[in-house]
């Protein structure tokens, strides 16, 4: 967790420096977006340029300062008028002597703030897509080295059959997977405004240029240096559908980490005890109680994420409220919703690779469940051999339930699990199978099916995939 110099006399977000890394806030930090909105600006004065509205001296005058924004002056001056592009645009005009008289030229603010927030939000992406590609290949390095490991499975958080940890972990990494194929869908799909004025219909490049052809040709060079597509139709913005659909991607990432790491506590309960999160030296647990080792880690990203999950509906009123050819409804939430949600799925991806790479597995742990419970789950085998003797199936469904509910009872007691003596000894069961045969049968360490091969051919898979996909 980095600790920047911060003021913290006033509210400070924890995104400022607690969740996330300086990478992500770097790429939301308010100078980025300025620096950004002066790349568009540049880019426009370029291709004002080659249509002759603008001279190459005015450009390069532009291009000298296009890094050199002052915040404090821009603040100064949006404290008066009241307009924050505005205020960026008088302070990089007065930085230009020469360029800045043309700044802005049949351009509406959100030409500007839509084209570098769509640059942002896809630099937001690669980072994101780039956190992913590192879970899945520590997900899969774990995957193959325990992927003959047996262990208990639950369902409905009860004993069931028997697993194993490789095809576990698999699970998540499948989940992992449809999110990075998603993400990389819709980081490539993704469109600027583009050049389209106040209610998206290019009328004042049309008047600067004489022609609509001419006012496209201008938009397509502006996009081409910004390395953007722009959206065929718009509004004074592009449409708010898109930032639903991103924020889709933020909140599927954030589902798929909130189950791994709900799952991790589930079976860092000392009652499971199978896995654990990496635990420090000196690191503390509780306050009150210092034998704690709470899975803080796992509980944090389940807080995030749970953060996250609510965001897509922000964007959905934004797309579906944004009436007629624009409202300022959306502007103020999509300052705190872009940047948190992108930093929270970073946190939360960061997390995923530390607990990933040093998670604690206990195989002991495993054995020791397996041993408890792995007796019920095998009655499956016997019922399958049974039937193949020639019993009737819902007789001997019967049959072993009774059995098996007064083994649960035994173990409620805290007496040995007495089913395999049970069961052995049944005369309706040994008629058909000998009580050597059903001790065997009741065995459940080989009752996997092909989990450690299809566990094996899915890292496969990922790793094969990720080669052509980077």
């Amino acid at each position: 967790m980095a600790t920047p110099n911060l003021e913290h006399e006033s509210y400070v977000s924890p995104f400022s420096w607690r969740y996330g890394s300086p990478q992500m806030r770097a790429i939301w930090s308010e100078v980025h977006k300025r620096r950004l909105w002066r790349r568009v600006w540049l880019a426009l004065a370029e291709a004002q340029c080659s249509f002759g509205l603008v001279t190459k001296a005015q450009v390069e005058d532009l291009r000298a300062h296009v890094e050199d924004v002052d915040l404090a002056y821009a603040h100064q001056i949006e404290a008066e008028i009241q307009h924050d592009l505005m205020a960026e645009l008088r302070v990089f005009a007065a930085q230009c002597p020469l360029g800045g008289a043309i700044l802005h030229l049949g351009a509406t603010s959100m030409d500007i703030e839509d084209n570098a927030d769509v640059l942002r939000i896809r630099a937001a992406l690669d980072l994101t897509v780039e956190r992913l590609r590192e879970a899945l290949r520590a997900l899969a390095d774990q995957i193959e080295r325990w992927a003959d490991v047996v262990c208990m499975g639950f369902t409905h958080l009860q004993p069931a059959e028997p697993t194993t940890i490789g095809y576990r972990l698999a699970q998540y990494a499948q989940d992992l997977w449809l999110d990075y194929q998603e993400a990389c869908h819709v980081r490539d799909h993704l469109r600027g405004k583009g050049l389209s004025g106040a209610v998206g219909t290019a009328a004042s490049y049309v008047q600067l240029l004489g022609s609509a052809e001419a006012a496209r040709a201008m938009e397509r060079q502006v996009m081409q240096t910004l390395g953007l597509s722009a959206f065929e139709v718009t509004t004074q913005t592009y449409p708010r559908k898109q930032d639903w659909r991103v924020l889709n991607v933020l909140a599927g990432i954030a589902a798929s980490l909130y189950k791994f790491a709900f799952d991790l506590r589930i079976l860092q309960q000392p009652a499971l005890g199978e896995w654990m999160e990496p635990f420090a030296a000196r690191q503390i647990g509780s306050s009150a109680m210092p034998f704690k080792r709470n899975p803080i880690n796992a509980e944090n990203m389940d807080s995030l994420a749970r953060y996250v999950a609510t965001l897509p509906r922000v964007a959905w009123d934004n797309a579906a409220h944004s009436l007629l050819e624009r409202t300022l409804d959306d502007s103020a939430n999509r300052r705190v919703v872009l940047p948190q949600a992108f930093l929270a799925v970073d946190e939360l991806l960061l997390r995923t690779l530390r607990l990933v790479r040093e998670l604690h597995i206990d195989p002991e742990a495993s054995a020791r469940l397996l041993h408890t419970y792995g007796t019920f789950a095998a009655t499956e085998r016997l019922l399958m051999e049974l039937v193949k003797a020639g019993a009737d199936r819902q007789h001997m469904h019967e049959v072993i339930r009774q059995h098996s509910m007064a083994a649960w009872e035994a173990l409620r007691r805290g007496e040995a699990n007495p089913l395999i003596q049970l069961l052995s000894e049944d005369s309706t069961i040994t008629v058909y199978l000998p009580p050597a045969r059903v001790r065997t049968l009741l065995d459940a360490t080989h009752h996997i099916g092909d989990a450690p091969a299809r566990a094996r051919a899915l890292a496969r898979g990922l790793r094969e995939a990720l080669k052509t996909t980077g």
